[in-house]
């Protein structure tokens, strides 16, 4: 999370003060959301909450500078500029693209510490965080088997809470922090 590899915007495949740098490369500088998913994911198992929230929020961002609010395969690794004209794009870049719309739900995820234990019938929050331009998140109709809920996440006097709307059948909601 220095700023040799976080852009303001996400994490560079390589360090602004490396050699090799160049934000403008396809793998030597550039932002691919897909790679920061899986970095947040592995962030939020270490307890890291706080560098995961600040990628999110990076990434929300970025995103309402771009066409439908879709993340790209990947853009270019500037760092965030003040006057938050956007991120550069990557000229070739594959858009809309599976993998990078799927990381916001992975990225999400790791903010919210969620982990589904199927077996069981639980839903775990584990540690849940927000991105600071995020106040509140509804899921609706989180399906376990045949069981279901509604769950509303919010800041609370400096926390985060989780409250369940609604809940159908077998299924138990835990939050641990």
């Amino acid at each position: 999370m220095t700023d040799q590899l976080f852009s303001g915007w996400g994490i560079r495949t390589i360090g602004a003060s490396e050699s090799r740098y160049n934000p403008m490369s396809y793998h030597n500088g550039s932002i691919w959301p897909h790679d920061n998913a899986l970095i947040g994911r592995g962030l939020s198992l270490y307890g890291h909450q706080e560098a995961v929230s600040s990628i999110m929020d990076g990434f929300h961002e970025a995103s309402v500078h771009m066409d439908l609010h879709r993340l790209p395969e990947l853009f270019c690794g500037f760092h965030k500029r003040p006057d938050s004209s956007g991120p550069t794009l990557y000229p070739m870049a594959c858009a809309p693209q599976a993998w990078a719309a799927g990381s916001v739900y992975l990225l999400m995820s790791a903010c919210l510490g969620l982990n589904v234990r199927a077996q069981e019938h639980q839903i775990h929050f584990e540690n849940p965080s927000l991105p600071p331009s995020l106040d509140e998140i509804k899921i609706e109709n989180l399906r376990i088997g045949d069981a279901s809920s509604d769950l509303n996440i919010r800041r609370h006097k400096g926390g985060i809470v989780v409250d369940v709307l609604r809940k159908e059948g077998n299924v138990e909601v835990i939050e641990s922090v």
